[in-house]
């Protein structure tokens, strides 16, 4: 028997799949994509079906002959790059470039890079798939339509070396309506009371007022609340109702590649881009010092919220045998996916929930073993017992005026003993701890403490929050969140303080002129609209050139309107101001840039020429 070939993207995984292999495999990477479109044109014929015009990256000829070489020794050639669509292209562009040199070709593919998961995989090949393929090609040229037409507009208009991309340009709209939704918010006023109460036994309880017999009040002026204020002072409380009652909390499902994005970010302060660059190292393997190289999660893009059986039966037995029987719900728990996941995947989970994070924290980074910390304790979570909490609910009346009181106490810690999912909104406060209290029991008023708030203008973005929204809209793709977010920034379109994202005065300029002259394109409800049409495509229900066509009919004519009615036309960027003196003539500098970076200069240029 002769030697077998596995091609995988990257070579990090060739070292951990050859640890499980025999000597009769020969593995090798593709080092990601190995045909591209041209980098210098177009390379989408429109006029002719939009065919695209591949050829061979220029830095990968050498791997291309390499693989091309050994596809010609090997009796069978398995294309194993990752289970999604890219993959999917690669090896569809791997399979062309070895036409006539590899004897038999076959597609394999596996979650997770584990010696059971990989053989399993080869006991199993099947062919390519072409609408996996197609709905990656219809992305990619319509990517290509789109950087490659408005680009140079927005050269010509406002400043050379701009960039536009599609999705990139829905997700700097996103920011920066989200800051006109700021600068146009009017705050509305309300008042609080919050009163301090004794009972007989010098138990404290501190209750908001709710409202009255008829319901809920809400406060809007000082004469309303000072009215209230006014009727209890110095009268005497009584306790209306008070209520007991369980609550049971549920665990999050294990994470997609939304929610590791998110909970990064908001756990570990890691960037999308960071996170995802993290999580590619756990599942394409670590050097281990007693096992050698280890994938140690499963794929990492992903929305689906699958398990395999064989999985959630090792969660159980780890629950069982580190937290306890009582801690293990007595069955898996399985979730449902999204209306719109495309399920492909299992979630994220480790692939050996065996090698607890404190076994492998010693061969990993700092940033690597926090995030598989993470992804384990949100894994074994999601299969453990609920949290219960005792809750307790008092109300207390003086003069038909109803205030509140709640706390409520952890009962059993269930999944909350090792993982509770963060949250980016201000969490209500618990309440303090109340005494004993009965119906009908006299309560003295200490103090009164009414307060004057006003509504809040909706946060900024954080780059948690984004992900978020654009998963929620259906803009993008799990696993294009992160270099979405990460262009935009590094475009200047958008800028991050704070962790909180704000358009530049170039954003606002580019995100108008789109607005003005491409309102598709920068449709949130288009875009979406757009993912489930290559989602069809996807599905083997849809054309990809169909998709092409509709899309690429009303684009066209908005070019040439957009060039017709900017006719001379350039849109001026605003300078951003700075509180730095000129030096010279004391005005406030701003910020400019060069071809070697930013820098500060007077705005006064020609009469003033400092700069810094």
């Amino acid at each position: 028997m002769g030697k077998e070939l596995i091609i995988v993207e990257s070579p990090a995984k060739v070292k951990t799949i050859r640890k499980f292999l025999g000597p009769d495999y020969v593995v090798k990477a593709s080092v990601g994509h190995v045909r591209d479109l041209p980098s210098k044109t177009l390379g989408v014929d429109e006029e002719h079906g939009f065919e695209p015009q591949y050829q061979i990256i220029a830095d990968k000829k050498n791997i291309v002959s390499d693989l091309q070489n050994e596809a010609g020794q090997a009796d069978v050639t398995y294309l194993a790059p990752d289970p999604d669509r890219e993959g999917e292209a690669i090896a569809w562009h791997i399979a062309e470039l070895l036409k006539g040199k590899a004897k038999d070709l076959k597609r394999i593919q596996f979650n997770e890079i584990t010696s059971r998961a990989v053989k399993e995989a080869l006991k199993h090949p099947r062919a390519l798939n072409a609408d996996l393929f197609h709905a990656q090609q219809a992305r990619r040229i319509l990517d290509r339509l789109v950087g490659y037409q408005l680009s140079p507009l927005l050269w010509k208009k406002i400043k050379r070396g701009l960039s536009a991309g599609r999705v990139q340009s829905v997700a700097t709209r996103m920011v920066d309506d989200r800051e006109r939704e700021i600068e146009n918010f009017k705050p509305e006023e309300y008042w609080t009371i919050d009163v301090m109460l004794e009972n007989k036994n010098h138990g404290h309880i501190k209750a908001k007022f709710y409202g009255n017999a008829d319901g809920r009040v809400e406060l809007h002026s000082e004469e309303e609340t000072m009215k209230i204020v006014s009727a209890v002072d110095g009268k005497e409380f009584t306790v209306r109702s008070v209520r007991k009652a369980v609550r049971t909390k549920n665990p999050a499902p294990p994470f997609t590649t939304s929610t590791m994005q998110q909970e990064a970010s908001r756990k570990l302060n890691l960037t999308p881009k960071r996170t995802m660059m993290l999580a590619q190292q756990l599942y394409e393997g670590v050097e281990l010092r007693e096992e050698g190289s280890v994938g140690l999660i499963t794929y990492m893009r992903t929305d689906s919220l699958r398990i395999s059986e064989e999985a959630l039966a090792a969660a159980g037995e780890v629950i069982r045998s580190r937290y306890g029987e009582k801690y293990y719900p007595g069955q898996p728990r399985r979730y449902k996916p999204k209306a719109n996941a495309q399920d492909g995947h299992e979630a994220i989970r480790p692939s050996n929930v065996a090698l607890y994070p404190e076994l492998v924290e010693h061969d990993l980074t700092k940033d690597q073993y926090r995030l598989y910390k993470l992804i384990w304790n949100r894994f074994i979570a999601s299969q453990m017992e609920n949290a219960v909490y005792d809750v307790t609910a008092i109300e207390a009346t003086c003069e038909n005026q109803i205030f509140r009181a709640t706390h409520q106490s952890v009962a059993f810690a269930g999944f909350t003993a090792i993982y509770e999912e963060g949250k980016d909104d201000e969490q209500e406060a618990i309440g303090s701890p109340l005494p004993d209290l009965s119906e009908g029991e006299a309560l003295m008023l200490l103090s009164t403490d009414p307060q004057q708030h006003f509504t809040q203008p909706p946060a900024r973005y954080t780059e948690a929050t984004l992900v978020r929204a654009m998963e929620e809209k259906g803009v993008g793709r799990p696993s294009t969140y992160a270099a979405i977010i990460a262009t935009i920034q590094d475009r200047e379109y958008v800028s991050k303080t704070d962790k909180r994202l704000a358009p530049t005065p170039l954003g606002e300029v580019v995100n108008g002129l789109m607005v003005e002259r491409f309102s598709d394109i920068v449709n949130v409800e288009f875009t979406a609209d757009m993912e489930k049409q290559l989602d069809r495509v996807e599905e083997g229900q849809l054309f990809w050139k169909e998709v092409l066509r509709q899309f690429y009919g009303v684009f066209h004519q908005e070019m040439l309107d957009a060039e017709q009615a900017l006719d001379g036309v350039r849109l001026k960027v605003p300078d951003e101001v700075t509180d730095e003196k000129c030096e010279l003539c004391g005005r406030n500098l701003v910020v400019k840039t060069s071809r070697f970076g930013k820098f500060l200069a007077c705005p006064g240029y020609p009469e003033c020429k400092f700069t810094k």
